[in-house]
């Protein structure tokens, strides 16, 4: 038996976790040259968090060498670590993503760390295997998905491997990291369009700014080619005289043809009145157009006798005027005001009786948005488009995600109008001839060719050919995502809003089709250039090639031992399969001669997907017992087959929060955790990081997902022992209060986990020591699951945040007791007495501290915002840290870090029971479901880096101004 050397790595220790986390949410608000902008993913991890936890996964934590006995002792090893953290904190920074300075630092310190790990390993018996100090491990990703993780790796100087059970996916991945490097310094090959000048001779085509540059050159030829096909579908608007007569503010462009931007339309169903039921009622949540400033407009429907139409208005809607038709209870007869409930809308549409009527047109002015009344022209237009094709693949019966077939759309093909299908064909077609020109042009421009395309490896003329039309591919299946017939009207930024807002497809009433010829937001060629975008970042050279593949998790086995970080999918939180066959129609009708094998199926596996979805699977038992049975073996064979050198991270995120007895769980994550374990990982750390848009969750109204989890395991050992539940309750008394202390304290060097952060964080420590058994076994000598470890876990960490555990003074064991109880509210005084008395104080002696108002039979606690904005410890003869910490609060909020800090200053020995009371109470609150007070108590240890920082300046300075005087 030889036992490798694994020395810990950094994030098995420490982070800088609040740099991490501030980037990835910096990260989430820019859009340009993201690689999210190439094509729609649901459920991204930001390029940021992914960076920093592979680095961090890499490269050995410095006091790896204190425990081989190197004498490195821990203010060394903490200064070592601190240089580690300084490389991740310019890691993470958008602006560094491709500086190669940053990243040459942070590759210089893997490669450190690698030749040191086989250094330690020369004499294993598979050292020429594993531990070869002239080549890094290549990485995987078995749940690739958006290809982020994937990604960083390979910026990182990994060969990096993705793989995933969705085509869709793998296209992602293809496009990330294995086509950019395989043509890095290409020239483009492709003709100027007509009018442009010809690039300077000496232009930089460095990484892979030529294939983006014939990205957009042939875009822009499907875009004039499409154009001369279809452009009669989507002609100009003219002002004329009549329309000027009626709206004198049109009078500036009467005679102008205006190009037109987006097509209004309504949903319509027959009324159910019989007098009326001839007409078509138009199903509208607003008939507010514009709700900018100064530029209001609406919509009116104008009722002339048994028929109405509609009008465009500019101005602030009216009081009295018809906000909508349809409310949240069902919609109404704007004729006859007959009430029409959801059920008679959904028995209309599955009856193919709903339609459609054009409510208004949106053109482009020199003075910007013009809104003009629907013609019968203009409508007649759209009516003449006669798509040859459309998706018939049915929509899923997937009643949480899918809400359009209870309204008789049941296929991809019913979420277009007949223009759109139109177009999106027009524009597949032209993805495989620009395909062809691109490979005869690349021919013509020397690339020598071996006839072979990017499904068999080839990296000549014809595999150029195919990169440039799967990029293109992509502009047309991007463009799906807001040429649909469920996009709205933004009101606010007067624009169409694409479909995917979150990862659903809703049913909506009134919808925006917009001028995919328009040069506007939505149009081809503005989605064509977010994707020209993110490949002209691709400008890192040297990148090690890398590769993707589609591959179930459940059954690949790596070819050898790779470093393993993934983001699998979370129980049943997002049903990526049935989501992503909206693209995947339109990918496999461009790119299925490029890809056959990946596009071979008519639509995305569903079977093998690791989601557990009651309405596939039959019950909500099948599916948990399927998603539990997958993703173990999923697990397993990491477990079984990543290098064994490195820990294997594993992303998580929470959703459905259950509370069960104090402690805060939920069903994906235990059974989640139950797989891991199961698979024969033990859990060595968990770090909480703030990676999810706030709108990422399934609806408005579930628990938002605060953090994902980043689980760092290694493989358990063969010989681990068993132990019994009084052991394990044991070694939690004796273990956790350290692994707490060093993540409220830093004593790693780290800034403190903020208290919302905790409860997920602490769960790490705690799992290593469940999870590194066998088994726990229970008095019964059964065995303890995950969910009761859980519960344990929870109520070590509540034991150590109690103020009752440790030296807090009496007047603060009153003030948390009353606190609980009552809140900021009034209670009886013999209550307060008699409490004061059970925690050895006194009523009067509490008052006297200052931190409660007492009188008339009454005890209330002051709230923060009620003590004196003058307070001075030094001057306070009675200062319990109830009120240091409340102190705290207020300066900081009033006032600011600096001056909590210089508050800090004066009372330094206060800091560490300051800090430990805030955690306390940042848990009650959250238990009791007070945000606000929950949130004050998170921002003063949120703020507690600064604020210790700007302590010791305070403290600096008093100490200078008294040297001098």
């Amino acid at each position: 038996m030889h036992p490798i050397k694994s020395p810990k790595k950094l994030i098995e220790v420490a982070l800088p976790l609040d740099d991490i986390n501030v980037a990835a949410a910096r990260e989430k608000s820019i859009r340009h040259g993201h690689p999210s902008t190439l094509h729609l993913w649901w459920a991204r991890r930001p390029l940021a968090a992914a960076r920093a936890v592979i680095f961090a996964q890499m490269v050995n934590d410095p006091g790896y060498q204190r425990e081989l006995g190197y004498g490195v002792n821990k203010k060394e090893a903490e200064i070592k670590r601190e240089k580690l953290f300084d490389i991740i904190r310019e890691l993470v920074k958008w602006e560094n993503t491709n500086n190669e300075e940053v990243l040459q630092r942070a590759r210089d310190a893997i490669w450190e760390s690698w030749r040191e790990t086989c250094h330690l390993n020369r004499n294993h018996p598979q050292a020429a295997e594993l531990f070869n100090p002239e080549k890094l491990p290549a990485f995987h990703d078995p749940f690739a998905g958006g290809g982020a993780i994937p990604l960083e790796a390979q910026r990182l100087g990994l060969e990096s491997y993705a793989s995933d059970l969705n085509p869709v996916a793998v296209m992602i991945n293809k496009a990330m990291i294995e086509i950019p490097p395989k043509f890095a310094g290409q020239k483009p090959v492709g003709p100027l369009p007509a009018g442009e000048k010809q690039q300077n001779m000496m232009e930089d085509w460095s990484g892979a700014k030529g294939l983006a540059e014939d990205v957009r050159r042939y875009g822009h030829w499907m875009r004039e080619e499409a154009f001369k096909r279809i452009g009669h579908l989507y002609p100009k608007v003219e002002i004329t005289p009549e329309m000027v007569a009626q709206r004198p503010d049109l009078k500036a462009y009467q005679g102008d043809e205006l190009t037109v931007i987006a097509w209004l339309w309504a949903r319509t169903v027959k009324s159910p009145n019989p007098a009326y039921a001839h007409v078509d009622v138009p199903l509208v949540r607003s008939f507010v157009l514009s709700s900018k400033k100064g530029k209001e407009v609406w919509v009116e429907p104008v009722i002339d006798g048994d028929r109405y139409h509609f009008e465009v208005r500019t101005g602030k809607q009216p009081a009295g005027a018809l906000e909508g038709t349809v409310l949240r209870t069902g919609a109404t007869c704007i004729m006859s005001q007959t009430a029409m409930p959801f059920k008679y809308v959904r028995e209309e549409g599955k009856a193919g009786r709903m339609g459609e009527r054009l409510m208004a047109v949106v053109a482009e002015g020199t003075r910007g948005r013009v809104y003009l009344s629907p013609t019968e022209e203009i409508a007649q237009v759209a009516r003449t488009a006669q798509p040859e094709w459309k998706p018939e693949h049915a929509l899923p019966v997937n009643p949480r995600d899918f809400k359009t077939p209870n309204y008789g759309l049941n296929t991809f093909g019913d979420l277009f109008t007949p223009r759109q299908l139109v177009a999106l064909t027009t524009f597949s077609d032209l993805v495989q001839e620009a395909r062809e020109k691109a490979i005869v042009d690349a021919k013509a421009a020397g690339l020598t060719d071996d006839g072979l395309g990017l499904a068999q490896g080839g990296k000549g003329a014809t595999a150029y050919g195919e990169a440039v039309g799967a990029y293109l591919g992509f502009g047309v299946s991007r463009l799906s995502d807001i040429a649909n017939a469920l996009c709205r009207w933004e009101i606010t930024k007067t624009q169409v809003r694409n479909l995917f807002g979150r990862q659903a497809i809703p049913m909506i009433w009134d919808f925006a089709e917009n001028n995919l010829f328009g040069e506007a937001a939505g149009d081809f060629q503005t989605s064509l250039r977010s994707i020209v975008r993110v490949i002209e970042r691709q400008t890192l050279t040297g990148l090690p090639l890398s590769f993707a593949e589609q591959a179930d998790a459940s059954k690949q086995g790596l070819s050898e031992s790779k470093v393993v970080s993934t983001d699998p999918p979370y129980y049943d939180n997002i049903g990526y399969a049935d989501l992503s066959d909206f693209f995947y129609v339109w990918l496999r009708r461009s790119l299925r001669y490029t890809f056959p094998a990946l596009f071979s199926t008519m639509a995305v596996p569903k079977a093998e997907e690791l989601v557990a979805t009651p309405y596939r699977h039959g019950s909500k038992e099948k599916a948990e017992t399927f998603f539990m049975d997958g993703m173990t073996r999923a697990i397993h064979n990491l477990a079984e087959q990543a290098h064994p050198a490195f820990p294997v991270t594993i992303y998580y995120a929470f959703k459905q929060s259950e509370t069960k007895e104090g402690s805060t769980t939920s069903t994906g994550w235990v059974t989640f955790l139950e797989a891991v374990i199961k698979a024969g990982f033990s859990i060595d750390g968990t770090w909480p990081m703030r990676t999810e848009m706030a709108n990422r969750m399934i609806g408005s109204g579930t628990n938002a997902l605060a953090s994902s989890i980043v689980l760092v395991c290694r493989k358990r050992e063969a010989t681990a022992d068993t132990i019994s539940r009084r052991d394990f309750q044991r070694q939690l008394r004796e273990e956790m209060p350290d692994a707490l202390e060093a993540m409220i304290g830093g004593e790693t060097g780290q800034t403190p986990i903020a208290p919302v952060d905790l409860a997920q964080s602490a769960i790490g420590p705690g799992m290593a020591i469940y999870s590194k058994y066998a088994a726990v076994l229970n008095q019964d000598g059964s065995r303890m699951s995950v969910h009761d470890a859980l519960i344990l876990i929870n109520r070590a960490i509540s034991d150590y945040l109690n103020p009752d555990s440790g030296s807090f003074d009496a007047d603060t064991l009153f003030c948390d007791d009353w606190f609980a109880q009552y809140g900021w509210s009034a209670g009886a005084f013999g209550d307060a007495n008699t409490l004061a008395q059970a925690k050895g104080t006194s009523v009067d002696g509490v008052h006297s501290a200052g931190v409660i108002e007492s009188g008339s039979g009454k005890v209330r606690l002051l709230k923060w915002s009620e003590y004196p904005s003058d307070w001075d410890p030094r001057n306070d003869t009675r200062t319990p840290v109830w009120e240091a910490c409340h102190q705290m609060i207020r300066s900081l909020n009033q006032q600011g870090e600096a001056a909590a800090g210089a508050l800090l200053a004066r009372m330094p020995e206060q800091g560490e029971p300051i800090r430990q009371l805030a955690y306390h109470l940042y848990t009650l609150c959250e238990r009791k479901k007070w945000a606000e007070e929950a949130r004050a108590y998170n921002e003063l240890i949120g703020s507690w880096h600064a604020i210790v920082a700007a302590s010791h300046d305070t403290g600096h300075r008093d100490e200078q101004i008294g040297l001098e005087l």
